[in-house]
């Protein structure tokens, strides 16, 4: 029987340093009889030569599409914006299934190659919960962003660019100097905390010395009243980690914020779910996603009010790129195990019938 082969493309969105395969994992798979081809990539957090060394095959960067068309590609983000067919089966975020800006089109270049989509964010598994995400990381990354962005703020500066750290511990420590030496002092609000992004962001909390008692973890319990909520203006950091499945009153307001005047303690806004341009965001209070670049952006306040800023990046868990890696693909492990079944595999059948749904839709809607 041939042997399973599986192509990692490199990541061409900027400061995206992650991957959905590493060293770690591709190990196992080749053990398992796979064949695994990789790009060549200088932005990726693991060095080629870590690949070459657990027995993968170094391909050209960015050479994906002159690969044998039989060749699952498997990435994380989505391709750069193209009218070129696809005819390859394609493993990644595509962001296109919830009617996302110009999700026709892109599923528009499967039906024109005739090749598949497998979203990464549609394999679930049999209670329908994802087999991999990045939440963790993303709260965690969040609240270490939040805090930086509190720490420029005292220093009457705007948070400049936000660089991948190399672990946790020199995310821990670089905020830990930022702040003074310690977060002892800051008093945080964490909505969404029992989820694993919502985990994610208290760990950071309190691995930078903020007291147990001045992180307020909020769930479902504690928002079932509805907002906006008080509570959030009187910290100094709030973190927003909910999954919004359904319309729910706001968390906070501009209105709330102009009554709170000169007493608002609240400092800064992390949107760890981003439901930016999403009709029923419970944050609208800000209209614009943020960029590592440009990590923050300014609320309206009222003149002679205390500045309030939100930081909304769209893909945290860039910023502890090794770690966030490890755990994801350590996840999608057992699904990968089972691509050479995928016809009969219940995670890939389930995900290829989605993306024929999906498929049809866009096919009608671009009018083929």
């Amino acid at each position: 029987m041939a042997k399973q082969a599986l192509w990692l493309r490199c990541e061409k969105k900027q400061f995206e340093r992650r991957t959905a395969i590493t060293p770690t994992t591709a190990k196992k798979l080749i053990d398992a009889g796979f064949e695994i081809f990789v790009e060549r990539d200088s932005q990726r957090i693991f060095k080629d030569e870590e690949y070459e060394a657990v027995g993968c095959k170094l391909v050209e960067h960015n050479s994906w599409p002159n690969a044998p068309k039989d060749i699952p590609i498997i990435g994380l983000k989505e391709l750069p914006e193209s009218d070129e067919p696809l005819p390859h089966t394609h493993i990644q975020f595509a962001h296109c299934y919830k009617q996302q800006a110009g999700w026709s089109k892109v599923l528009a270049r499967f039906h024109r190659g005739g090749g598949t989509l497998y979203d990464l964010e549609f394999l679930t598994d049999e209670q329908g919960r994802r087999v991999a995400a990045f939440g963790y990381h993303a709260g965690f990354a969040g609240s270490a962003a939040g805090a930086l962005a509190l720490a420029a703020e005292r220093r009457g500066v705007t948070l400049g660019q936000l660089e991948p750290y190399e672990n946790e511990t020199a995310m821990v420590e670089s905020v830990k100097k930022e702040l003074g030496g310690s977060g002892k002092g800051l008093k945080v609000l964490v909505i969404g905390a029992l989820g694993r992004c919502g985990r994610g962001a208290v760990d950071l909390f309190r691995k930078i010395g903020v007291e147990e008692d001045d992180i307020l973890k909020w769930d479902m319990a504690e928002t079932a009243k509805g907002g906006p909520f008080q509570e959030i203006l009187d910290v100094d950091i709030f973190i927003n980690c909910i999954y919004l499945s359904s319309p729910i009153p706001p968390f906070l307001t501009k209105e709330q914020i102009a009554s709170a005047g000169k007493d608002r303690r609240l400092r800064v806004v992390v949107d760890v779910s981003c439901d930016t341009t999403n009709p029923h965001n419970p944050l609208p209070v800000y209209s614009i996603n943020t960029t590592f670049s440009k990590p923050t952006v300014p609320v309206e306040v009222g003149e002679g009010n205390p500045p309030l800023s939100v930081v909304s990046i769209d893909h945290l868990p860039t910023l502890l790129p090794r770690e966030a890696s490890e755990q994801f693909s350590e996840a999608l492990l057992p699904s990968l195990l089972e691509l050479p079944n995928r016809k009969t595999a219940r995670v890939w059948v389930e995900a290829e019938n989605l993306f024929r749904q999906k498929l049809a839709e866009a096919v009608k809607a671009e009018g083929l």
